[in-house]
């Protein structure tokens, strides 16, 4: 496992035309599995194709595995993966055979018999890639850039329109390629993939990353964790408020409905339902709101996740 960053990039800029895609991005991902999250038009993209070799930044410097994408590229490629969200597979090309092919390439393959299998590929490996559903696609790309056991896999939206069998089948290989010693950046619109797999979180917004660190981080940066009860109406919020710690707030936010928010953890809780029980009321529907990644998402960008 290195212990010197996996992904460096500083200043990073990339124009088309009038429209600036990345503007001065700072990124850097650590071995492991970095997710890179935001909305659609943030710049992922552009920044992972950069990464790839595939793109020539206008401005800043890219380094992967330490080596310069452009520059260094065919250093570089035999060390890494590549899933695009589309294309890089021949249309006319049976799958398996388009895997045996991109296989022969390295010098020590995975076993594609084995992939195929695990990635639910085996009846359709005889049918060209053109005639092979958007699933069946997504799967074949992401066996097409792990075989060759790169040190660092990029993946672009790799469980899009999967089902749920294929998305955690997925989910798994990617886990494996962690444990293997082999680190990943991925991007996706999925929330709940990015809180599963990832060991560091980049939201991206905008062509620069707005917010880096582990799911538990982002989500702790966020606000405060949420106890909601409910109540008859008209309780004395006040006299509950003097009853938390001194950096609790509490509302009715509709009638017979409560919130207290701050450092909710179990003696927070008791002091609420020993409040209530002191006031005569019986709390109903008590329940606790933890800050989710979706949630910090949506604060710091203000847009829906494929707005």
């Amino acid at each position: 496992m290195r212990s010197e960053p996996v992904v460096h990039l500083t200043g990073l800029v990339k124009r088309y035309g009038s429209k600036t895609a990345v503007d001065g991005l700072d990124l850097t991902t650590a071995p492991g599995i970095t997710a890179v999250l935001g909305p659609n038009g943030a710049g992922k993209t552009t920044t992972v194709e950069i990464c790839e070799g595939y793109r020539r930044p206008d401005g800043g410097t890219a380094r992967v595995l330490g080596l310069d994408p452009v520059k260094q590229a065919s250093q570089l490629r035999p060390r890494i993966g590549v899933m695009l969200q589309s294309g890089g597979v021949y249309s006319g090309a049976r799958a398996d055979e388009m895997l045996r092919h991109v296989a022969k390439l390295h010098a020590h393959p995975l076993d594609v018999d084995a992939l195929i299998e695990r990635l639910g590929l085996g009846s359709c490996g005889r049918t060209t890639y053109r005639r092979l559903s958007g699933g069946q696609q997504q799967r074949l790309a992401l066996a097409m850039a792990v075989v060759g056991r790169p040190e660092l896999v990029f993946l672009d939206e790799p469980t899009a329109g999967l089902d749920p069998q294929a998305r955690r089948a997925t989910w798994d290989l990617v886990r494996d390629l962690r444990t293997d010693g082999a680190s990943v950046v991925l991007t996706t619109h999925y929330m709940d993939e990015a809180e599963q797999l990832a060991d560091d979180v980049a939201i991206v917004d905008a062509g620069r990353v707005i917010a880096q660190g582990s799911p538990e981080q982002l989500c702790r940066g966020g606000a405060e964790n949420t106890l909601r009860f409910s109540g008859r109406p008209g309780l004395d919020v006040a006299s509950l408020l003097k009853a938390l710690p001194a950096d609790s707030t509490a509302a009715e936010l509709t009638p017979g409905s409560y919130r207290v928010s701050g450092k909710v953890d179990p003696q927070l809780l008791a002091t609420v339902t020993s409040w209530c029980a002191q006031h005569g009321v019986m709390p109903d529907k008590i329940s606790v709101e933890r800050h989710t990644l979706e949630d910090v998402f949506l604060e710091l960008t203000g847009k829906e996740l494929r707005g």
